[in-house]
Formats: structure tokens, C-alpha cells, sequence
């Protein structure tokens, strides 16, 4: 197996960088789909609650990309720090509706509702069928929007993925293996990154 840069995404204190953005897409390079609760049973009536619930970012987990002016491949994780200050700065920027469709175009009628970060077997991400491990950063987005509900329903649409400005912190690997543990931080570049 070839041996394959790693680069660790972080945010500045300044809360210049992090994600801008949530996009529905149909592959979620956390290679997590969403759960979308379409149906609830009130009082005898059926509404569709119109929810998808699912990871926004899982932490350590290594994502495989291919850089665009270069061809090279190599795979970046974030910590549970950064995750954790990715959901809040998120928030406290007010950017719940930003939300697009496969990183192509905004979309309306899509907000971000719900926001947390696992604490423990017990967190509601479980009991909604979520297998994301503790630390993961999970949204609740409510599809008010017709024809994005009608592409979650036919399947095109099964995650989330986030857009933002992250700072890269290159690091060496110990083996070929990229599960092997992380030794040094080499260099730092700045990059927008789409994942």
C-alpha cells in the first residue's frame, strides 16, 4: 500500500475559518448516510416531520480527497476539538441556513434545526439509529423545500457534507498504513476544503 499524506484540519481562535456551509449530497465523504424520519404518528394522524438527521463531522476519521491543482491523493481527519469548535462557531455565525445541493447551488427551505455533539451511549443520535461514535458533531435539518424532500425520499440525496475554510497541518506517518499513529506536524497551509 502506498503511503499517503495526512493533514489535520483546525480552525483559528479568530473564528475567521470553519465551516460556512452544509450540503445535502449523495455520497458524504464521512461515508455517513443520514436518517430521515419522513412519518410520526400524532393523534391518529400521520405528518411528515420532513427531519434528516445524520453526522456533520466525526472526529479522527480519516477522509480520503485528491488535491485539484496537483492530483495527489491524501486523506484529512479533525480532531475532537476542532469538531466540537466547528458545530459552535457554526451557530454562534448564524449560519444555519446556509445549506446547498451537491456543492453546486444554494438551497432554500433547508435549515439546520437541531445541532449537538455525542456525549455518550445514551445521546439521542443512538435511539434515532445513528452509529456516529462519541464526539461526532449531528444536525437535524428540516426540508421544507418540495423537490429536496422528493430527492431524499427516491434516495438521491443520503448525507451531509460540510463546506468550509480549515487550516491544514501536514503530518508524518510512522507506517504505510494510514490507521498507523500519528508522529510529527510538518508544514502549515491554508485551503478551502469541501468534504
Amino acid at each position: 500500500m502506498e503511503k499517503k499524506k495526512i493533514v489535520k484540519c483546525v480552525i483559528d481562535e479568530s473564528g475567521k475559518l470553519g465551516v460556512g456551509a452544509i450540503s445535502l449530497v449523495e455520497f458524504p465523504a464521512i461515508e455517513e448516510n443520514f436518517v430521515a424520519l419522513s412519518e410520526v404518528k400524532l393523534a391518529a394522524v400521520n405528518k411528515e416531520r420532513r427531519m434528516l438527521y445524520g453526522p456533520a463531522l466525526i472526529p479522527n476519521k480519516y477522509i480520503f480527497r485528491i488535491d485539484k491543482n496537483t492530483g495527489e491523493e491524501y486523506y484529512m481527519y479533525f480532531d475532537s476539538e476542532t469538531v466540537e469548535k466547528c458545530a459552535h462557531l457554526y451557530l454562534k455565525k448564524n449560519l444555519q441556513h446556509n445549506t446547498t445541493l451537491e456543492h453546486e447551488f444554494s438551497v432554500m427551505g433547508c435549515p439546520v434545526v437541531e445541532s449537538w455533539i455525542i456525549e455518550g451511549e445514551k445521546d439521542k443520535a443512538y435511539h434515532l439509529g445513528l452509529s456516529a461514535p462519541v464526539g461526532s458533531w449531528v444536525i437535524g435539518l428540516n426540508v421544507t423545500d418540495d423537490e429536496i424532500w422528493q430527492e431524499v425520499k427516491e434516495g438521491n440525496v443520503k448525507g451531509f457534507s460540510i463546506e468550509g475554510h480549515f487550516q491544514e497541518m501536514a503530518v508524518s506517518m510512522s507506517a504505510v498504513n494510514v490507521e498507523s499513529e500519528l508522529l510529527s506536524e510538518i508544514e502549515k497551509i491554508i485551503n478551502s476544503v469541501v468534504i
